[in-house]
Parts: C-alpha cells; structure tokens; sequence
C-alpha cells in the first residue's frame, strides 16, 4: 500500500507542473498584445518631422546656406539704402519747410488777432474820451449855478480829472496806433515770407515725388523680397543681423574678407581664421568690429 502512494504521488508532480505552465505562456501573451497596443510617436497624427526635432525649416540649414541667405539679404537692403541716399536731403528739406510753412501761418493769426486786439483797445479809449468830454462840459454848466466856493472847487477838480482822462486816453490811442502799425508791417512781411516758401515748398514736393515715384515700384519689390528671405532665417540669427546692421555706419553687418583683411573695419584678419571662414563650417565675426564674414567666392567674388 505504502509504494502504491508514493507511486500516486509520483504521478501527480508531473500533472502539476504541466498546469503551470501553460499560465505561464498566457502571461507572456498578454504582455505581447499589451505591446502590439502601444502607438509609437513616429505614427502619431499631427506631428511632424521638424516638431519631433524641434527644429524650423531655418535651423535645417546648412551654415553655408545661412550665410548666403544672410549675404543676400544684406544685398537688398543695401539696394534700399542706395535708393533712400537718392533722395538725400530731400525729405528734410521738405519737412522743415513744411514746418516753417505752419509756423508762419500761426504768426500771422495771431498778430491779425492782436490787430483786432488793439482796435478794441482803440474803441474803448474812443469811448472814454467822449463820455469825459461829456462830462465836462455837463460841470462847465454847472459852474453857472455854484453858490459857494466849495462846490466851485469840487467841480472844478472834476473838470481837471476828466481833462487828464481825456489826455490819457488818446496818449494809449496813439500808442496802439503806433503798435498796430508795426504789427501791420510784420504781417506783410511774414505773407511775403510766406508767400516764397510756399513756392520753395511745392517745388521741392515735386521734386521729391519725382523722385519717389521713379524708385517706389522698385523699392516695393525689394521689401517684399527682404522679408520673403527673412523667413528663410532662424529668428536669433536675423535678430543678431539686424543689431549688427543698425550699429554699423554704412549699415553693412555681413562683409567678406578683402585683402586679408574684414571688409568692414578693415583690419588684419588671421591666417587661420581666414581659413575657418573659407570653410564655412560655422558663423565667424569680426574680432574688431563685430560683422558676420563670409568667404569672397560665396559673396560671387572671385
């Protein structure tokens, strides 16, 4: 009996060894199906290939590319300046004219409006004047009828105050009159004044809109180049460009090597730098005055 269980036993290891194994397989299949659920981020919808590099069509470039584009864009700029430089002095001219124009036109409103001032002025001592003489001779009447000596006095004071009012009132007159009349001059004189810069101030208007109207069109076009080209480059690198640009005298912020030397400040540029430059691997600058520089043969410089 004892061998028949142990022999039982014997069988029933291999039947439990044999259960166990096949959850085993049932978990390694659900870890596949959990995996073959899983979306990888190259599928992903929406998402594109310079998202997932987080990088712009700009940042893709090559520095060599970079740098001709920027060259480029300094050669449009420079073609607008040359146009501004057309102009010269033109548009200054013109508004300061303008301005002179405007200020003259206000001087003589307001002397026309001191005019009317001093006419005013004129009328009330008019007016003074002959309510004093009425009163004069109201007291004149007067001095028939005094009974004593004291009304006498009073009115001969009275007499005596209007006489000076009288006095005084056309002393003013002839001191606006006097006014008046150099205010009179100044006016003819500013409208004769006005009158030559407003023909200097259409003659240069003309001038100008010549002018403008010969290189608008151009002008226009190469804006509308400068900014598709922009778009071409990595904001950081355009923004630099630009500081450059608005620091520099002639308004060049990319320069080639000339004569062994930078193009913009014209100081002596190393032997190995000069290499570095030629081989375009990365944006260099000037030590000295801090333009982007570029190899000749990029610039089409032979």
């Amino acid at each position: 009996m004892a061998k028949k269980e142990k022999e039982v036993e014997k069988d029933e290891k291999p039947v439990e060894k044999q259960a166990k194994k096949p959850a085993a397989k049932k978990g390694k299949e659900v870890s596949a199906e959990k995996a073959e659920k899983v979306i990888p981020v190259a599928e992903t919808p929406g998402v594109s290939d310079a998202d997932k590099k987080g990088k712009t069509g700009a940042d893709d470039l090559s520095v060599e590319q970079k740098l001709t584009n920027l060259y480029r864009l300094q050669t449009m700029l420079s073609e607008i300046d040359k146009i501004k430089t057309l102009r010269g002095e033109l548009p200054l001219e013109v508004q300061d004219l303008e301005d002179e124009v405007a200020g003259l036109q206000t001087r003589i409103q307001n002397f026309q409006l001191d005019t009317k001032d001093i006419d005013t002025s004129i009328g009330q001592q008019r007016i003074k004047i002959t309510d004093s003489n009425a009163l004069i001779n109201k007291y004149k009447e007067q001095l028939d009828n005094v009974r004593n000596n004291r009304e006498f006095d009073s009115l001969s004071k009275e007499i005596e105050f209007q006489g000076l009012e009288v006095e005084l009132a056309e002393k003013r007159i002839r001191e606006f009159t006097v006014e008046s009349k150099a205010i009179s001059e100044e006016i003819v004189k500013s409208k004769a004044l006005l009158g030559e810069r407003q023909i200097d101030l259409k003659s240069k208007k003309e001038e100008l809109d010549e002018i403008i109207s010969e290189t608008k069109i151009q002008e226009e076009q190469l804006r509308e180049k400068a900014k598709q080209l922009e778009t071409t480059i990595e904001p950081r690198l355009l923004a630099a460009f630009k500081r450059i640009r608005k620091s520099a005298r002639n308004g060049l912020a990319v320069v080639y090597i000339q004569r062994d030397a930078c193009g913009g400040c014209f100081n002596k540029i190393p032997p190995q730098r000069q290499l570095d430059i030629k081989l375009r691997k990365k944006i260099i600058v000037c030590e000295h005055c801090g333009r982007i520089m570029i190899d000749p043969q990029l610039a089409g410089i032979e």
